[in-house]
């Protein structure tokens, strides 16, 4: 692979920003150098930043359902995540997939299935922008979770599972009446049919979440598997992830919980939408809040790809004192860390040359170009 040079760039690195240059060579960063002595492409000032990991998006699920009830090419479902991850600054993306049946997709597994097998097929083809891995997420409530769990995690792509249990009345939905008038309109279903929804839904969490869980979780540890907990919202819930070896404390909906994770050592991710909308769609805790009390490790795009860049570049704004490679670090070098790929996230020599180039421009960061390993792929 040839030589290639970054000129006149504000290069983000760990602990500060330096106007210099960059060589990237056999895929990886061979030289940083403060000053404009190099030759190469220039950036007329535009910054220079690592490759963003994004550990949790269910953005492919959302392009392989676009409706209800409308299944598309799980390919060409990736190949359009894959553009836009890719567009929006991600060069490692943790595809989220849910697994564990329900009542409005009885055979979750064959679903699963097409998702994962598309991503392993486009890692081997070459034809991806960003690299891929697999994020289960696993629905704890679930009859079937563990046999789908059994079907799909034994791959090195599957680097990643959530134990989760969206059950209403705790966690995400603490409150029933909160969930009911989120899910009233969504669901179409009137107070009698909605009521009789829930019912099921807490007789499932009763029979199934425990043992489930520690299945799940014996499991990952046999095939090291990252483990992360997801929606904890009391001490309770913090107490059993540690006990898990739970690594990743997912959106957690409370300052209580989330003090509580970052006391046990667990990264702590939250929802980049949240940064950017400036509070939990669910009315729970601001991601925003969490950083201004230090316990914000991770952000993830979710479910809106480009929130990743938006909030890095909003939260220097909005916290005093917070600087941009700090900022920075939530969406690159923890999340990397966090996931066990330490070769990524930092523009470090001798580590992967995953760079993007962004124009800072009001309102909006732009993404200019975007390097995985060397090689533009955006």
């Amino acid at each position: 692979m040839p030589e290639t040079v970054f000129s006149n760039a504000q290069i983000v690195l760990p602990d500060e920003v330096i106007r210099g240059s960059i060589v990237m060579r056999d895929g990886k960063i061979a030289e940083i150098e403060a000053g404009s002595s190099r030759v190469g492409d220039d950036f007329d000032g535009d910054y220079l930043i690592p490759g963003l990991v994004e550990l949790h998006t269910d953005h492919l699920e959302n392009h392989y359902r676009p409706r209800p009830g409308v299944f598309w090419d799980p390919l060409a479902a990736l190949h359009a995540h894959d553009a836009q991850i890719a567009g929006s600054g991600i060069t490692t993306v943790f595809d989220a997939v849910r697994i564990g049946s329900d009542n409005d997709l009885p055979d979750m597994l064959s679903h699963a299935r097409h998702l994962v097998d598309a991503v392993r097929a486009g890692g081997t083809g070459g034809w991806l922008r960003a690299e891929h891995f697999i994020h289960l997420r696993c629905e704890l409530p679930s009859h079937d979770v563990v046999d789908h769990f059994d079907a799909l995690a034994n791959h090195p792509t599957t680097r990643l599972a959530s134990v989760m249990d969206h059950t209403p009345g705790q966690r995400q939905f603490r409150s029933l009446d909160a969930y009911k008038r989120f899910y009233a309109k969504q669901m179409g279903r009137s107070p009698e049919e909605l009521q009789s929804y829930l019912n099921a839904r807490l007789a499932e969490h009763k029979r199934f979440s425990a043992p489930n869980r520690q299945a799940i979780v014996s499991r990952a540890h046999a095939m090291g598997i990252a483990l992360a907990s997801h929606d904890d919202a009391t001490l309770a819930h913090v107490e059993e992830a540690e006990a898990d070896g739970v690594a990743i404390a997912e959106f957690p909906t409370t300052l209580e919980a989330a003090s509580a994770a970052h006391e046990a050592g667990l990264s702590i991710l939250m929802g980049a939408p949240n940064v950017v909308r400036g509070k939990s769609h669910s009315g729970n805790i601001s991601a925003t809040d969490l950083v201004e009390a230090g316990l914000l490790d991770i952000l993830s795009s979710d479910y809106v790809p480009f929130a990743l860049l938006q909030a890095v570049f909003l939260l220097p704004q909005r916290i005093e004192g917070l600087a941009l490679p700090d900022a920075l670090a939530t969406v690159t070098a923890n999340p990397a860390r966090a996931a066990g790929l330490d070769d990524r996230g930092e523009i470090v020599t001798g580590k992967r040359a995953d760079l993007v180039r962004v124009a800072a421009q009001a309102p909006l960061p732009v993404v200019r170009g975007v390097w995985r390993e060397g090689l533009r792929v955006s």
